[in-house]
């Protein structure tokens, strides 16, 4: 696929993502995440608890439940319930990964790592390019006019 088609691309899931993380019920960040392969959507996550849990993310204090899952860990382990493969796929996420969820990523066999938001650290960008993943920044804010 020529690079301009793959641009195009990229940009679309991360909006797709981004349309994703709305489904979150957390109220300080929303999160999203897509697998794709093949030019297929195989698995996507947002953050929240875990199922059966209260869709409630933060305690009395505004503070994140230490219990809530990442989108990437709830697009991860998703897979893993399905007879889908992660290995060569890549990952289209609104925020840049923690170290935790670079981790899963690593060991999913998910080569290329797309993602929309910088967050304050940056640990997990950087064990993934230690890694050898593939790892890219993309700002929707700035159009590049292709994508409309």
């Amino acid at each position: 696929m020529d690079s301009n088609k793959q641009s195009l691309l990229d940009r679309r899931y991360l909006r797709m993502a981004r349309i994703w993380a709305e489904n979150s019920y957390c109220e300080r960040r929303k999160v999203g995440a897509l697998v794709v392969k093949d030019n297929m959507i195989i698995s996507d996550g947002y953050n929240g608890t875990p199922s059966g849990f209260e869709n409630i993310c933060e305690d009395e204090n505004n503070t994140t439940k230490p219990y809530v899952l990442h989108a990437e860990a709830n697009a991860i382990t998703k897979l893993a319930r399905s007879h889908n493969s992660s290995k060569g796929a890549t990952m289209y996420i609104t925020d840049s990964p923690c170290i935790e969820c670079a981790k899963l990523i690593i060991q999913s066999g998910i080569k290329r790592v797309l993602y929309a938001n910088t967050y304050r650290l940056d640990d997990g960008i950087n064990l993934l390019k230690r890694a050898g993943i593939d790892v890219e920044f993309i700002d929707l804010n700035e159009s590049d006019g292709k994508d409309k």
